[in-house]
């Protein structure tokens, strides 16, 4: 009797599409567990820049322009070993068969804030790229239910994680509430922009410029 169940709930077609909805989600988990893993990479900027920061602004560039080369290449088809099945893992649906400006932006950012800020002021607004940018785009697209119309299609559940993760990186490092809270707010608003890939440079540029200000007052 149980078997007969277990077939007659395979065979109808709301369990197909619960179980085909479920495969999707699995596959936009992966995508999006790849993608800001190599997004949160970038949070290692301000501890290379506090070895050697003319070193660590020549890498960011190197790699943007390795980067956009070989995407160029995979485009015309041919592929290099690691990055191109690395970026194709990396991919969403929308960057099918176009360049992933992704990383591009990522690299700029984190490189706009190294040489416009300095280190204590840019390590912030890099770690509010990594990880507040990082965690709201996770948070919101696994958890997100409730959005607004004021926040452009984003999450309120995504905001607050970006939020929470700013305000977090940047009170570690400047030990000044004030400071905290202007970064985390400064980061939620823009990351709530519709500026697809290029929040990775409106968010560390806009963060930087914030909390610069504030240590002027």
């Amino acid at each position: 009797m149980d078997k007969v169940r277990f077939l007659d709930l395979q065979a109808s077609p709301s369990f197909t599409a619960s179980f085909a909805g479920t495969g999707k989600d699995i596959s936009e988990l992966k995508t999006e567990i790849v993608r800001k893993s190599i997004h949160f990479l970038i949070a290692l900027s301000p501890f290379m820049a506090a070895i050697n920061r003319p070193v660590t602004v020549l890498f960011l560039m190197v790699g943007t322009l390795g980067y956009t080369l070989m995407e160029y290449l995979r485009l015309y088809g041919v592929k290099i070993p690691v990055i191109s099945s690395l970026t194709s893992m990396a991919s969403r649906s929308r960057d099918m068969g176009r360049f992933v400006m992704g990383p591009v932006t990522l690299g700029f950012g984190a490189l706009l804030a190294l040489l416009l800020y300095p280190s204590p002021v840019a390590s912030i607004a890099i770690y509010a790229l990594a990880f507040g940018d990082g965690f709201a785009s996770l948070v919101g697209k696994f958890f997100g239910k409730w959005r607004p119309a004021i926040l452009c299609g984003k999450s309120v559940e995504g905001s607050l994680a970006c939020f929470t993760a700013v305000f977090i990186s940047a009170l570690t490092v400047s030990h000044n509430i004030n400071i905290a809270l202007i970064a985390a707010f400064t980061a939620t608003v823009v990351e709530a922009l519709p500026l697809e890939d290029f929040d990775n440079m409106a968010i560390p540029v806009t963060v930087g410029l914030a909390v610069q200000f504030v240590n002027y007052l």
